[in-house]
């Protein structure tokens, strides 16, 4: 089916040091534009993915899993390995998740990682049940467009398809259990009024990640999407400090 618009991937070239980017669940590259340009503008490679599934129709998406997502995000770490010699990963929600996923699964490949709003954590019990009850129940509310500030949306969808959604609890266990192996450092920033992802995810990330440097801030004015809101700018200023913090003297930034 026919990408959406404003839901296109989005890859920018750069000097060496590499950002790669993961949007949530449901969600498009659109939620992360901004950023992405942000970092791109600064000298770094950019490369935003879109998700399987995702940025056509929630009956696309239906089909695909996680473990998809995962292998999507995967395949989009090694390219930009393989043309930049330091790599970053960050992440929105889901995203946020799936990067935390690759600092696991790449120690060697992964310089550090950022999250907003990361989701760790089952916050609906229905899950538990989803792939039972996704032929009866095929979508649910959405989940996406938790902004704050008027007249920004991140283009999700206005469904969620049950079947992909019974896929996530997967993805969560498998990130959760797997956290002490994170030796990157790790910035995350975290909304108070958020929602879409509970607190219990925040809890998750730094009662396990006890091997890797951790920071977190707080974005107080703004929702879930925090990417498109109030705080975006503290989310692309910090981030591209702690780009410049842990790359090589700051290497392939423009100062």
């Amino acid at each position: 089916m026919p990408t959406m618009p404003g839901a296109e991937p989005y890859r920018r070239s750069g000097d060496g040091v590499g950002v790669l980017l993961c949007h949530g669940f449901t969600g498009t590259p659109r939620a992360l534009r901004p950023w992405a340009e942000h970092l791109a503008e600064a000298g770094l490679a950019v490369d935003v993915p879109l998700l399987p599934g995702h940025g056509t129709s929630w009956q696309e998406m239906a089909k695909t899993t996680s473990t998809q997502w995962v292998e999507a995000v995967e395949s989009a770490l090694l390219r930009m390995h393989g043309i930049c010699h330091t790599v970053f990963v960050m992440g929105l929600s889901m995203g946020g998740c799936l990067a935390l996923r690759m600092a696991e699964l790449h120690p060697d490949k992964v310089r550090g990682v950022v999250v907003v709003n990361p989701s760790l954590a089952l916050e609906n019990r229905l899950l538990l049940v989803a792939r039972l009850l996704a032929p009866l129940v095929p979508t649910t509310a959405a989940v996406g467009e938790d902004v704050k500030k008027p007249g920004a949306g991140e283009g999700s969808y206005e469904r969620v398809p049950t079947a992909a959604a019974a896929t996530l609890p997967r993805l969560w266990r498998a990130t959760k259990r797997d956290l002490p192996a994170v030796t990157a450092p790790v910035l995350a920033y975290r909304s108070p009024q958020d929602h879409v992802v509970g607190p219990q995810s925040l809890r998750i990330l730094t009662s396990r990640a006890v091997n890797a440097p951790l920071r977190v801030h707080s974005l107080d004015n703004s929702y879930h999407v925090a990417t498109l809101d109030h705080d975006a700018s503290t989310i692309f200023d910090g981030s591209l400090a702690f780009v410049r913090e842990h790359s090589r003297s700051g290497e392939g930034t423009k100062r």
